[in-house]
């Protein structure tokens, strides 16, 4: 009997989310073993999983504290993890087959493509090797730059170790620290006024949110900003923008008076200004957040939910897509039949991935918040707060995630996945191909707003 051979094709949506998912189950049973423990007790598989997800989707959610429960062996597997899910499953898959001086065949140029958001898949190979080395490049300067505090801080080696790993953290917009040694869960508390470690997190973290491509537009046309391309205009702007409102309403209204009234105003402002940076999206923290008001957790919770750029560390919905919905409203008040921005018209079909994936964020967030409320009894802005932190990879928390139960740390799990690998790539993963049809059905009006 002849059989024929079948051939499994997997779309590049496929591949990506496939490719984390391996990621993510290796990790888990890494830090399944005892010795990835301090106690030499295997943690449990629920517990490795939840933490993987959280190192590979670069969220910062934890259910253990990572300085006094994980060993150094546990310890550099976040590490790993991080790092990998940083710069991408795919854009690590594909360094790896370029150093093993392995051809890159289209398959895996087009997955490239879509895993950096790029436009076009030729120089992705370049690209690629550019990121690699601009990642590293940065990386080591942000380590070297910490580790002069942390050694003094810690001693040399230690000093060096968190350096290292705080520095990887940031800039993948991951938010998991070794600080929480004399208090738990305490982030970057203890250095809310020192302003090299706070500022050089800042900017590593602001580096790796604003994208590969827009990387690549600053190093070939420098501070020549009408020659880079309108995705990166738009990023860079947007970052700008919600940056400084953040900032000055924290400042004004969070940090004016209680315990802040004796502090000075660069302390004030260095305290703003991280607050505003860290939600898109790295996890870190400088103040106590359970301290801020409900306008100021939610404020918060916006910027998580916005995240960073496209093909960046970062995750979230993405400033880019903000920007076209903010634009789209602009057109519609002013009437324009086409939307503007910078001397070029947007695609139409750009606005409604947009709108799909505002509403996408919204229903998850919310639902997930809605059954993590009711099944653990739990303020629903608390719960918010938890589920936007979770789909928007960010890693911000107010103390709840360690003590969920089974099915809402579940729940956190699916939206740390889902936040990390896009709504629309494991939406075009599951219905394979776009669907054609030469005749159109007769329009017909309907009345919205």
């Amino acid at each position: 009997m002849n059989f024929k051979r079948i051939r499994l094709r997997l779309s590049s949506s496929q591949v990506i989310i496939l490719g984390f998912m391996c990621v993510i189950l290796m990790g888990s049973l890494l830090l399944s073993l005892p010795f990835a423990t301090q106690s030499g007790e295997s943690a449990g598989f629920l517990d490795a999983l939840f933490t993987a997800t959280s190192s590979v989707c670069v969220t910062g959610l934890v259910v253990h504290n990572t300085a006094t429960y994980w060993s150094a062996f546990g310890q550099a597997v976040i590490l790993m993890l991080i790092q990998i899910g940083g710069m991408g499953v795919v854009t690590v898959a594909v360094t790896v087959t370029m150093i093993s001086g392995r051809k890159i065949g289209l398959m895996q140029r087009s997955t490239m493509q879509e895993a950096i958001s790029a436009h076009h898949v030729g120089g992705i190979v370049k690209m690629t090797g550019f990121i690699l080395k601009t990642t590293l490049l940065i990386e080591l300067i942000g380590a070297a730059l910490l580790s002069i505090v942390f050694c003094r801080d810690f001693g040399p080696l230690r000093g060096v170790w968190y350096g290292l790993f705080h520095a990887i953290s940031a800039f993948c917009n991951a938010g998991f620290d070794l600080l929480g040694i004399e208090e738990s869960y305490a982030s970057l508390t203890a250095y809310v006024s020192q302003p090299l470690v706070t500022i050089v997190i800042m900017l590593l973290i602001i580096i790796g949110g604003i994208g590969f491509l827009t990387w690549e537009d600053v190093r070939t046309h420098r501070l020549h900003l009408h020659a880079y391309r309108m995705q990166s205009k738009v990023i860079l702007a947007s970052a700008l923008v919600l940056i400084a409102l953040p900032t000055a309403y924290l400042y004004f209204f969070e940090f004016s008076g209680g315990a802040w009234a004796g502090k000075s105003v660069g302390e004030r402002l260095l305290a703003a200004t991280f607050q505003a940076v860290t939600p898109r999206t790295a996890g870190f923290n400088t103040v106590d957040l359970t301290q801020l008001s409900e306008t100021g957790q939610s404020v918060l919770i916006l910027l998580m939910l916005v995240g960073g750029a496209p093909g960046s560390t970062a995750g979230g919905m993405k400033t880019t897509t903000a920007a076209v919905l903010l634009l789209s409203t602009l057109a519609l008040f002013r009437r324009r039949e086409t939307i503007r921005c910078f001397g070029r018209r947007i695609d139409e079909r750009v606005v409604r991935d947009a709108v799909a994936i505002l509403l996408m964020y919204l229903v998850l967030f919310i639902f997930g918040a809605l059954v993590i409320s009711r099944i653990e009894d739990l303020p629903m802005l608390t719960c918010m707060f938890e589920t936007a932190s979770a789909i928007g990879t960010v890693g911000l928390t107010l103390g709840i995630t360690p003590g969920l139960g089974v099915a809402s740390r579940l729940i956190l799990i699916a939206l740390m996945f889902i936040g990390r690998v896009g709504g629309l790539t494991l939406i075009f993963a599951a219905i394979s191909g776009a669907q054609h049809y030469a005749a159109r059905l007769p329009r017909e009006k309907i009345t919205v707003g």
